[in-house]
């Protein structure tokens, strides 16, 4: 992510009349994440102080300080109603893709859990600094997409009428990534929310429309349609399976209803059983817009 404008709007840009729902416990018991995974109590409980709003997001996105950390604040009641989601769900979406990312393994979701903030309750993640000069996701002139090392998704023409392609690369980080959205059902995988790192990490943000019951995957990450999982990939998702019928169940109460985490284990079976990039299905579009 990219820090935010200069004029980034003080919180009072959210209606502090919208009453957000339950969503379960703030914070994390016993001083862990949602993961399980020990969580300074300073994390949970201490003052978390907004410095600006991200107005690129569709929701009310802050970028906040905590201790001695940025990190990503969405309250709950600054999420916009959904027609297919249930209100006020988004923030706990957010933290069981995280917690089904730990399970499946690769790091593809920051670290991500529910606490208390200045606008109510809502999803805290940490903050990533994106190099800049990458673009795993990209659009490119038709004639200049390279014979190697990307994957074309889409083709059309600018507003010049000149061919272009929408590519992104051909790197086992995004794999992971694409077989972990087809896992979580993820509605809204834009190029945008593919976070290139220096280090050579892709870390996947936005996951606030996961976990539907029915099928909803879009995505730009669309490279690898059919083509069978490699090993590690399909060990991931046996790994989530294997979950859902223990701990990865027991920390998604609260988070999914009943027959979001039933459709959940389903998929898994399913792409188990194909051990395939699954194709889109439905009437939805494919692709998520805008793309970026």
């Amino acid at each position: 992510m990219t820090p935010p404008p200069d004029d980034a709007a003080a919180p009072s840009d959210v209606d502090p009349a919208v009453s957000p729902p339950g969503l379960g416990p703030a914070v994390p018991p016993s001083g862990l994440d949602p993961a399980g995974t020990p969580l300074d109590a300073a994390l949970t409980e201490g003052p978390l102080d907004v410095v600006g709003r991200i107005r690129a997001a569709s929701n009310a996105t802050f970028l906040a300080r905590l201790v001695d950390v940025s990190v990503v604040y969405k309250p709950v009641a600054g999420e916009k109603p959904l027609w297919d989601f249930p209100d006020g769900t988004l923030a706990g979406r957010e933290v069981a893709a995280y917690l089904v990312s730990e399970v499946f393994g690769g790091g593809v979701v920051p670290r991500t859990w529910l606490r208390d903030g200045p606008l109510g309750p809502g999803m805290v993640q940490l903050w990533q600094d994106v190099d800049a000069a990458q673009s795993p996701v990209d659009v490119v002139p038709t004639d200049e997409v390279p014979p190697d090392g990307v994957r074309t998704v889409l083709e059309g023409v600018d507003e010049d009428d000149r061919p272009v392609s929408v590519v992104h690369e051909d790197s086992p980080a995004l794999r992971r990534m694409a077989v972990l959205d087809a896992v979580v059902n993820n509605a809204d995988r834009k190029g945008g929310h593919v976070l290139p790192l220096a280090d050579g990490r892709r870390l996947g943000v936005d996951h606030g429309v996961t976990f539907h019951v029915e099928p909803k995957l879009r995505t730009v990450l669309w490279g690898w349609l059919g083509e069978p999982f490699a090993d590690d990939e399909l060990a991931g998702v046996e790994r989530v399976r294997a979950g859902l019928d223990g701990d990865l169940a027991h920390r998604l109460r609260g988070l999914l209803a009943p027959d979001e985490v039933a459709a959940l284990a389903e998929r898994c079976d399913r792409l188990l059983r194909t051990a395939r990039f699954p194709a889109p299905e439905g009437d939805m579009p494919a692709v998520p817009w805008p793309l970026f």
